[in-house]
């Protein structure tokens, strides 16, 4: 779970679908300047010859050397240019451009590097710098193969490319140079994880540490129902010598959902649930934005996000400080679907949330919510599977051999993160509050890889209702789909089931392989730890498979991309933040949904205090010149307000990517 809705949330969000895509047995070129409208996701070539996936319900139309694909909303494309004829990626972007009529109007941020790989060469990224008003990301990708360079722009309003991001994602993702074929492990035997093949692993989390400035990493692996490494590379906190080991604990985020979800397996198999029962039966505080939806929730919709229910985390995240279970439960009943029931994934923490109080009351029925949940999860899952360090208690997970989370500063430079801003997860812990170690993640997931049986061959849970979790629910892609908080991707031919999970200044990954009997836990005490945690999983593949070197190259190219947009962004502020600007604003801001925005000068810096937490703030002045004012604090910079009028009010205007909430004096 992020903890903040990034502006590359199109490229990193996942595809609905009830079912499997019928796919067309070879791809269909566009006929030239036909606007066609997609029924189903649909395999299609670029002028040049390059495969691509049409997502259903988009327009394609082809004309000349561009393919240009449509949201349904409207003024939302992405366009695929063929540009035969570049010295290099400059001229090819601007080629592409001019094959649209027309320059960018906005202003270039920054060009970044993106790994070489899927048979394409000299691939980087453009980002443009949009006004926040704008409510629009814009950038260019170019990359080049067969002595044909192909440009993606991407212009996409951003509740769009949200609700949308898998669909998106379809498209980058499955773009192929022409003849290409992806690499496939499917058939092949996994090699023995030696100590040449561990020490191999062990290197690249090393380099990846350095790379990404990662204080703390903790790594385990078990093949064959036995560990074969469990240990931890750097320090638990940065300035000291506690070094990471297997037994340090971390918040493991969104990974937390896969355990509750064993809760409720356990639930089903001891006949107690039904996985279709209707989610407001069992849990009567259950209710959201409409009664409609609400009740065509079953149990297992919970926690597949196929209602519609879009990401909304900003609420819990600035106005945790007085908010229960209960209350979150409440927080629910005004969310609305911005897609319709079964169409699109949108990822909703609330609802995950749900999920795991639900289980919590059939359990115990006297307790509050989050008591009964709490005791679930030692009862059916941490106690009987020996996860004796696993916990939702923070004051314990933090005490002794505890990580501490970090986040680069406004400057790049690493350092601890506003940790507190983590306690915003208590009030919905199921979607990710737990904390754990790599020896505890490893006795799950050896679990799961046994499908339901303990060490000495006791069973633990039927498979049925085990495996009902990894069935999917949605579409994410072509080549991977979501069950039940789990995620079974083969976009190299053989399953790889995992779950990541992201809160601040902390990133993990558990993953497993089910035809090989392979697992692996991965656990990070800093951003951009996301980085380390997805890349292993390609690193693993290739140690297990000898497969083609990939992954060292896209974690240096990520970590390089992360760091000059960082320090992109950073040119365009100012710091302290601008006097004039600073002086306008009134000196308490509120909104009912996200609470009050007090405003106070500190030490000459402009400090915008929330309640839960703070942080000093920088100012922006924006391409249309209005003015922005951003949190710089590790872990949680990057949050925008920008200044405005309601009528004679005073006010600054907060965004996700979905929502918006305007505080006013």
């Amino acid at each position: 779970m992020r903890s903040i809705p990034s502006r590359q949330v199109a490229r990193a969000a996942f595809v609905l679908g009830c079912c499997l895509p019928v796919w067309p047995t070879q791809a269909q070129p566009v006929a030239q300047a036909a606007a066609e409208r997609l029924a189903v996701d649909s395999p299609r070539t670029t002028a040049a010859g390059n495969t691509f996936i049409a997502p259903a319900g988009w327009t394609v139309t082809a004309s000349g050397n561009t393919t240009t694909v449509e949201a349904p909303e409207g003024g939302s494309r992405i366009v695929l240019v063929d540009v035969a004829q570049a010295a290099d990626t400059d001229e090819a972007v601007a080629a592409a451009w001019a094959a649209l009529g027309s320059a960018p109007r906005w202003p270039l941020k920054v060009v970044t590097p993106v790994a070489d790989r899927d048979g394409w060469t000299d691939h980087k990224s453009y980002s443009y710098q949009t006004s926040p008003n704008e409510r629009r990301d814009v950038e260019a990708d170019v990359r080049r193969a067969n002595g044909v360079w192909t440009v993606l722009i991407y212009d996409v309003a951003q509740d769009v490319g949200e609700k949308r991001g898998a669909q998106v994602n379809l498209i980058f993702s499955k773009l192929l140079p022409k003849g290409y074929q992806r690499e496939s492990f499917a058939g092949k035997t996994a090699q023995r994880l030696d100590a040449a093949r561990v020490a191999e692993l062990g290197r690249f989390v090393q380099r990846a540490m350095k790379l990404t400035g990662v204080p703390g990493v903790s790594v385990g692996l078990v093949q064959d129902g036995k560990v074969v490494f469990a240990g931890g590379y750097g320090v638990r906190e940065l300035g000291k010598s506690q070094p990471a080991d297997a037994n340090t604990r971390y918040m493991v985020a969104s990974n937390t959902k896969a355990m509750a979800t064993l809760m409720l397996a356990k639930l089903v198999d001891a006949g107690k649930i039904s996985w279709d029962a209707p989610a407001v039966q069992l849990l009567p505080s259950f209710k959201l934005g409409s009664a409609e939806t609400t009740n065509k929730v079953l149990v297992k919709h919970l926690i597949c996000a196929c209602t519609g229910m879009p990401r909304q985390d900003l609420e819990w995240l600035l106005e945790f400080g007085r908010m229960t279970p209960e209350s979150a439960m409440t927080l629910l009943g005004t969310m609305q679907p911005t897609s319709g029931f079964g169409d699109l994934f949108q990822y909703s923490n609330p609802m995950a949330a749900a999920a795991g109080y639900l289980g919590g009351h059939v359990a115990y029925p006297e307790m509050e919510i989050g008591a009964a949940y709490d005791r679930a999860m030692q009862d059916l899952v941490f106690g009987p599977l020996g996860m004796r360090d696993t916990t939702h208690d923070f004051v314990r997970a933090q005490h002794g051999n505890a990580a501490a989370p970090h986040a680069p500063d406004v400057d790049g430079h690493t350092a601890l993160a506003v940790g507190r801003a983590n306690l915003s997860i208590v009030p919905v812990r199921p979607a990710g509050g737990a904390w754990s170690t790599v020896n505890d993640m490893l006795r799950y997931v050896a679990m799961e890889l046994r499908e339901g049986l303990l060490p000495g061959g006791q069973r633990y849970i039927g498979k049925a209702p085990l495996l009902a979790r990894r069935i999917p629910q949605v579409n994410i892609s072509s080549d991977a789909t979501y069950g039940m908080g789990l995620m079974v991707d083969t976009t190299y031919g053989t399953p790889v089931v995992h779950h990541g999970g992201d809160m601040i200044g902390f990133h993990s990954d558990m993953m497993w392989l089910p035809e090989h009997g392979v697992g692996a836990v991965v656990l990070t005490n800093g951003d951009p730890g996301w980085q380390i945690r997805g890349v292993f999983r390609r690193k693993l593949l290739e140690v297990l498979f000898d497969g083609k070197a990939e992954a060292d190259g896209q974690i240096a190219a990520q970590a390089k991309s992360f760091f000059e947009g960082m320090a992109a962004d950073r040119k365009l502020l100012t710091i302290p933040a601008d006097n004039k600007a600073a002086a306008e604003l009134a000196a308490r801001y509120h909104h009912p949904a996200v609470g009050d925005v007090v405003v106070s000068k500190r030490a000459g810096q402009l400090h915008f205090d929330f309640g839960e937490w703070a942080s000093d703030m920088a100012s922006r002045t924006n391409p249309d010149g209005t003015t922005s004012f951003i949190t710089t604090v590790p872990g949680f910079g990057g949050l925008e307000f920008v200044v405005g009028r309601q009528g004679v009010k005073r006010t600054l205007t907060l965004r996700d990517a979905q929502h918006e909430y305007e505080l006013a004096e």
